[in-house]
């Protein structure tokens, strides 16, 4: 069945608003000639229903915000504050600042939470824990991911378990709950096989003499990872090869060249960047993509891979079904697409679910180990100190377990700060799905009223940075905030001010996952690696900017030019020098 563009759908589905303005105008017009015998003039008829539009968008925010006083007052709330720019502050389409600069900016001047207008949009924005707790967890059936957030990730995410609400979400996270038992995730096989095969790209391209974008280099290597546990095929990312430093000979003589697989990893990479790029534009982005989804245009090169995959698989379980029954239990030789075919038999459910899952084993993981060797590269006393750990642990050579992992206090410690500085999903969404009021805050009397259809913007990499919540030195590195004092000062009595994998019911069902995979990695690399040099003059797109760390959000030191789709990334990679330990 043929489907409109985006352009087309959109003003289809508002044409209500779109038409009813100009009409009241034009019949206004006639029921003037009909009871008055009156023409009224051409020019003015245009006049007025070109006038129309902004008139009644103002006359409709005014009685909006007139109703939203009213049922404030009647539930003894307060309103957010209203933050606006002045000219002192960085534009939001300033993307030479540090990250998320604006916002940092207008906490400082409205506070931790305020109303914000967004061409023309509406949004209420919160840093505070207590906001984000009612949020996520204790008003949890109050809020929604929303209609708009849907439309927006359908093209990528379809109905999957991060784009669905009520009933529908329940289902997927029913089904994909017992998949990450912690007998599966504690299997280090899949991980110790696609870390060996980076390490060793990555030292062969050091022994030449160049630098090694670690970003790439961990993209594939969880993407490899991903795939082979949840769908039984791994994407073979890593065998098209390391591309070179943009700045060498060698980059223009030679380089990788993507094959099927290679173009998977691509298509997703560009498909986030698309999606991650209709935030800008809010509820109006089908505009911006009238004639093309530029979303869907990526998606042949992910179903090229998943289609044979998952069709073969159902196949094979309409073989089995037809001579003997299933067992429905999760065992250690499913994968995450087999365990699903138990639970339907909908192509299109599957697909979304595993699209979506393999969104959180690829970016999310790769972002904390991007960050982790960033900083690792940029304080020496803490690498030192980590490769100690791990040598006294698991030794030069050995593969380490889980009880190892665990018992590593300084590598979770390392890892937690980099997930404090760096949350792979920095900011997040939600919709009021009803009249809300948030608990009060610090020296609030009320609460603050939220009504039903607002968007709700929290942001986690504001919250992780926030000076009153985790100290003076809340924007230092240093990883033993989670060991020392400061741990029961800031954090044991006030858990929700580390939100890494978001909390409540929607919390990630791959935390512990991710942290096997990230630990193991350091592991491993810092095995082989006796030093880390962070090298970003060898790729010109990957130096910050003048200006830079001139933001409340930056002590001043940050050389990692931090982008984000719908997760954290380094801007240009982040290409890193490292010494073999081996030479030593």
């Amino acid at each position: 069945m043929a489907v409109l563009p985006p352009g087309p759908r959109h003003i289809l589905r508002n044409l209500p608003l779109i038409v009813t303005p100009p009409a009241v105008v034009i019949l206004g017009a006639f029921a003037t000639r009909r009871l008055c015998d009156t023409t009224v003039p051409f020019w003015l008829l245009l006049l007025a229903s070109v006038l129309s539009f902004p008139l009644s968008f103002i006359g409709y925010r005014g009685w909006c915000s007139l109703r939203t006083r009213r049922r404030a007052a009647a539930a003894c709330a307060d309103l957010p504050p209203y933050a606006h720019w002045d000219k002192t502050m960085v534009q939001l389409s300033d993307e030479n600042k540090f990250f998320r600069t604006f916002l940092f900016q207008l906490c400082q001047k409205f506070g931790n939470y305020y109303m914000l207008s967004l061409y023309l949009y509406e949004r209420f924005f919160t840093t505070e824990p207590e906001h984000i707790k009612a949020i996520l967890a204790t008003n949890f059936t109050s809020f929604q991911k929303g209609e708009a957030f849907r439309e927006q990730m359908q093209s990528l995410l379809g109905v999957g378990v991060f784009n669905a609400d009520d009933e529908l979400w329940k289902f997927h996270r029913s089904m994909t709950r017992p998949f990450f038992s912690k007998d599966r995730i504690s299997h280090f096989e899949i991980f110790d096989r696609h870390a060996a095969d980076a390490l060793s790209q990555m030292k062969a391209r050091m022994r030449e003499g160049h630098a090694v974008d670690w970003q790439d280099l961990v993209w594939r290597f969880t993407l490899d990872s991903a795939t082979e546990f949840l769908l039984g095929k791994d994407a073979c990312s890593l065998s098209a090869g390391l591309p070179y430093p943009p700045t060498s000979e060698a980059a223009r003589t030679s380089g990788a060249k993507a094959g099927s697989e290679g173009e998977f990893s691509q298509a997703f990479s560009q498909a986030l960047i698309a999606c991650a790029l209709r935030n800008r534009y809010q509820d109006a982005w089908p505009i911006m993509e009238f004639w093309q989804d530029l979303v869907e245009a990526q998606k042949s090169a992910i179903d090229n891979f998943i289609q044979p995959i998952l069709t073969n698989a159902l196949r094979q379980k309409a073989e089995r079904a037809s001579s003997a029954s299933e067992d429905e239990k999760v065992s250690d030789e499913d994968t995450l697409m087999s365990h699903l075919l138990k639970a339907t038999d909908d192509y299109n459910m599957i697909r979304d679910e595993t699209v979506n899952i393999l969104l959180a084993g690829r970016d999310t993981t790769a972002c904390a180990l991007t960050f982790s060797v960033y900083r690792l590269s940029e304080h020496p006393d803490v690498f030192k100190r980590l490769r100690e750990e791990i040598l006294s642990v698991v030794g030069p050579t050995r593969r380490p377990t889980y009880d190892d992992i665990r018992n590593m206090k300084y590598l979770r410690a390392v890892i937690n700060e980099t997930l404090r500085l760096y949350p792979p999903v920095p900011i997040n969404i939600r919709c009021a799905a009803k009249d809300t009021v948030l608990p009060p805050t610090g020296s609030d009397k009320k609460g603050t009223f939220i009504a039903a259809g607002t968007k709700c913007i929290y942001s986690v990499f504001l919250m992780h940075r926030r000076k009153d919540l985790w100290g003076p030195d809340a924007l230092k590195f240093d990883p033993d905030r989670f060991l020392d004092e400061r741990l029961q000062k800031y954090l044991t009595h006030n858990p929700f001010i580390f939100l890494p994998f978001n909390a409540g019911p929607r919390i990630c069902l791959g935390q512990q996952f991710a942290y096997n995979e990230v630990s193991f990695m350091l592991v491993r690399l810092l095995q082989q690696v006796s030093s880390i040099e962070f090298t970003p003059e060898v790729s010109p797109e990957s130096v910050v900017p003048p200006g830079y760390t001139d933001s409340p959000g930056s002590d001043g030191s940050d050389r990692a030019w931090i982008g984000s789709h719908l997760t954290l990334f380094a801007k240009g990679g982040l290409w890193v020098k490292m010494t073999d330990a081996s030479n030593e």
